[in-house]
């Protein structure tokens, strides 16, 4: 990772942050360097985090996963009170059944955050990496996702969206979904 990928990374976890509450059981999906995990330790009970380049660790406090969600996911329904996502949601080959796996872990009242890049940032990204600023991480599994897709698809799934942001100049998105606390 190169420092370009790190700020941007680092901007994608500050915009995060505020919506992990105190006392969330979380899940980071797509952790890479457990950078989220450990800047939320001090607030959450136990936080998971799944990534297929992650290496495997368990400290009893934050457990990561090396492998892909949802397949290498073993959790019961209702497990996590947040789940997060940077960068992750375009590199979903099916989102509908991601998005209906995600409300099933959370528990009545739980969070999806994350953060979607607009498709014009992987032209941006394509200059970036000639130049040799950063690596890109993944730019071929975008999957040609429109980020306007992202909040029909929570809410056909039964969420509701309590935040919506643009930041890193208007080419990226912070959502914020809740999973309502009565029956759905």
């Amino acid at each position: 990772m190169r420092a370009g990928d790190r700020l941007l990374q680092r901007w994608r976890v500050a915009r995060a942050l505020p919506f992990v509450r105190e006392g969330d059981r979380l899940l980071d999906i797509g952790c890479y360097d457990r950078t989220l995990l450990d800047r939320v330790a001090a607030r959450t009970p136990a936080s998971v985090g799944i990534d297929p380049v992650a290496e495997p660790s368990d400290d009893g406090h934050t457990r990561v996963l090396h492998g892909r969600f949802p397949d290498d996911a073993p959790f019961e329904p209702g497990s996590f009170d947040c789940v997060t996502m940077l960068a992750v949601f375009e590199h979903v080959s099916e989102p509908e059944a991601f998005v209906r796996k995600l409300h099933e872990l959370l528990a009545p009242g739980g969070r999806v955050v994350l953060t979607v890049p607009h498709a014009l940032v992987d032209r941006i990204l394509d200059v970036l990496i000639a130049l040799r600023v950063v690596d890109g991480m993944d730019l071929e599994e975008h999957h040609g996702f429109d980020v306007a897709e992202t909040g029909p698809l929570f809410e056909a799934a039964g969420f509701r969206q309590v935040a919506h942001q643009r930041f890193q100049l208007g080419l990226n998105r912070l959502y914020v979904f809740e999973k309502p606390a009565g029956p759905t």
